[in-house]
């Protein structure tokens, strides 16, 4: 793990001018532009709440309905952040043969922009959010915690997809799946409902999903104002930095091949 930090410090300058790169070319040619950072997750909810609220009738006996449309909304970004990254990187090497074999460049950074440049959608939502939950009187010191759990779930995140995006370049077929892996973590991650309903009997199976700490952490501190329970606090971290590490490590392996394969 300290390689992959004193290498992204190294080169910190590429990594930054190279991801503003990635999210212009993103927007590039759009009538709308960056504005999408904003409708984009705007209309995800909208969906989530017709589906939770209009059709399914879910009801939280201590909420309301816009509290709970806010509660969604908050475990809907990390949710978005995560699975825009991975349906973006897992073919991030394949797809930039010419970086690999250019020995100029460290091909780690390949990866890691791209899941940097598609966290826009997640930190323009996140901010419409705080604003959101401080006309609520929702507003908490906890707040200021908020700047280091992303920087945690992005190492996360990094380690992941620098994971599958090295396994991709030898099974192709990993693309494909991740859009199902999408979908799945869509559905069993706590978006729509509160880890208090999940079953007791249920709840260490939960822990399995990566999302479902991350998610829950995000809810505890910027909807409930509280501090996250001693067990998704130390299974979101511990999750969090044994991927980062696992995933460098496993990548920086298998970069010596690379070149062979793409």
């Amino acid at each position: 793990m300290v390689k992959a930090i004193s290498l992204i410090w190294k080169y910190r300058h590429i990594l930054w001018t190279t991801t503003k790169s990635d999210i212009k070319a993103r927007y590039a040619g759009s009538t709308l532009g960056l504005l999408w950072a904003i409708i984009y997750p705007v209309l995800f909810l909208g969906v989530y709440t017709l589906v939770y609220v209009a059709i399914l009738r879910i009801r939280i006996s201590s909420m309301s309905t816009l509290e709970y449309i806010v509660l969604i909304f908050c475990g809907l970004l990390p949710f978005l952040g995560f699975s825009e990254a991975l349906g973006a990187g897992v073919g991030s090497v394949t797809s930039n043969a010419s970086l690999v074999k250019n020995t100029l460049f460290p091909i780690e950074l390949v990866p890691l922009k791209t899941v940097l440049s598609n966290t826009i959608t997640q930190l323009v939502g996140t901010v419409l959010l705080l604003v959101v939950l401080v006309f609520m009187g929702k507003a908490s010191v906890l707040f200021v915690f908020i700047p280091f759990i992303f920087l945690v779930q992005l190492m996360f995140t990094a380690g992941f997809i620098w994971f599958v995006s090295s396994l991709n370049v030898f099974f192709r077929d990993l693309s494909h799946i991740t859009s199902v892996l999408i979908i799945f973590f869509m559905m069993v991650s706590p978006i729509g409902y509160t880890s208090d309903m999940v079953p007791k009997s249920l709840r260490v199976l939960s822990y399995i999903n990566p999302l479902f700490s991350i998610i829950t952490v995000y809810k505890e501190v910027m909807f409930y104002n509280r501090v996250p329970s001693f067990i998704d606090l130390t299974v979101f971290l511990v999750i969090s930095f044994v991927t980062f590490g696992v995933g460098f490590s496993v990548f920086t392996k298998l970069k010596q091949v690379f070149a062979d394969y793409v």
